[in-house]
């Protein structure tokens, strides 16, 4: 969905390799077994660029309408509950929540990177206002940003030990007493345990 340009050559190696993920849930449902399957499902690529120009074509790496059939996992933040999407593949990530009109108000989006860097996400594409959680491998969260309908000028972390973002509708963050340091677990468990970094 959004990113620097920092990582596009781990990306292309990545994709060298011939990674890729698939999906076989409903939106509004979680799978049978979450756990194994998402760790076979996370995909071992991200890309920090919404395209790659190269000497013959242009590679868009987010699609042209609403995601769809993704993973729900169920997160506990503190005492509140959040059902959050998964956004795993390199098109699930570059995609987001672009071209939505509405999100259910205990809903989100949960961006899940192979590795831990800085990010920086924007809002092209994005018609629901959101805030975006910035979160460390372990689980915690370290920045939190309200962010505009369409506003393509990215928000880059403060941090480059940056591993998951949440993203969810505006204010719900600070309507729940969600901040910095609250750490975000899930009904399947740990984050770092659910999703293991590929080293």
């Amino acid at each position: 969905m959004r990113l620097s340009f920092i990582s596009l050559l781990v990306v292309v190696s990545f994709v060298c390799l011939g990674v890729s993920c698939h999906r076989s849930s409903e939106t509004t449902s979680s799978p049978a077994n979450t756990s194994s399957s998402l760790k076979q499902e996370q995909a071992s690529s991200v890309v920090k660029t919404n395209t790659v120009k190269t000497e013959t074509t242009e590679v868009q790496y987010y699609q042209d309408q609403p995601l769809t059939n993704l993973y729900v996992l169920k997160l506990y933040l503190g005492a509140e509950t959040l059902d959050a999407e998964l956004a795993l593949s390199i098109k699930e990530i570059s995609t987001g929540l672009m071209y939505r009109k509405e999100m259910d108000e205990n809903k989100g989006m949960l961006f899940v990177y192979p590795y831990v860097s800085d990010v920086a996400f924007y809002m092209k594409n994005t018609y629901i206002p959101l805030s975006v959680a910035y979160i460390d491998p372990e689980g915690v969260i370290q920045e939190i940003y309200d962010m505009e309908p369409l506003n393509e000028e990215s928000v880059p972390s403060k941090s480059d030990n940056i591993r998951y973002i949440l993203e969810v509708n505006q204010g719900w963050f600070a309507k729940h007493g969600i901040e910095p340091g609250t750490l975000i677990s899930s009904e399947k468990g740990d984050l770092p345990d659910l999703f293991p970094l590929n080293r």
